[in-house]
């Protein structure tokens, strides 16, 4: 990634105290959806704090459109409306570097878990980290917990007690924040995709 030094988590909203168990749930937030809130709640069940993390950077795509100063904005007023939500940015994008970024933080003594949808589970599991058995070291020091995306993840056996399949009570696979900006520039209907929170940013923004 060319980073020089420490990466370093840095808390925007929340990140006080030591918790048990932590998820940490990056993504480009562009913008936050109804299913990016129903994952954080399926979470929730398994750790004591949500962590949404907005990388500086991002390994597969650019940054571009809204802000990174209006992506942070946009995530606070979520976490300030969610009891056990917090809101943090990271040096790293790739996840392994997110995780460590997360243990750097927390110390030893939390569990960090790793929130993400199938589809970033399967690009986590097939990236070229330029040398074999990053997956699976990080495994070994994290979990993930995966959301149903367009169909279940399905690790291989040897990763099975490692990651967890959240449970969702709908299927979200229709909406995305892609599906968000095209019905927006085709001026459609895109209010009930949004979470209500943030309805009145996202239209200003978008």
């Amino acid at each position: 990634m060319g980073y020089k030094g420490r990466l370093a988590l840095k808390f925007l909203y929340g990140g006080a105290g030591r918790p048990s168990r932590v998820g940490i749930f990056p993504g480009a937030w562009n913008p936050p959806t109804v299913a990016h809130v129903e994952i954080a709640r399926a979470a929730r069940q398994y750790a004591d704090d949500l962590v949404w993390v907005l990388p500086r950077v991002f390994p597969h795509k650019e940054f571009e459109g809204v802000t990174f100063a209006d992506r942070c904005r946009m995530l606070e007023k979520l976490a300030a409306n969610s009891a056990g939500s917090s809101v943090a940015i990271s040096d790293g994008g790739l996840y392994s570097e997110i995780a460590a970024e997360a243990r750097e933080f927390f110390g030893p003594e939390t569990e960090i878990l790793l929130v993400c949808g199938r589809d970033a589970a399967e690009r986590m599991a097939t990236w070229d980290y330029g040398h074999p058995g990053v997956f699976d070291e990080m495994l070994r020091r994290f979990r993930l917990l995966v959301a149903a995306r367009r169909g279940q993840y399905e690790p291989a056996g040897h990763h099975s007690d490692r990651i967890l399949k959240l449970n969702m009570d709908s299927d979200w696979d229709e909406v995305s924040s892609t599906e968000v900006r095209s019905r927006i520039v085709a001026g459609d209907d895109w209010r009930q995709l949004v979470p209500p929170e943030i309805i009145d940013m996202v239209e200003s923004l978008y």
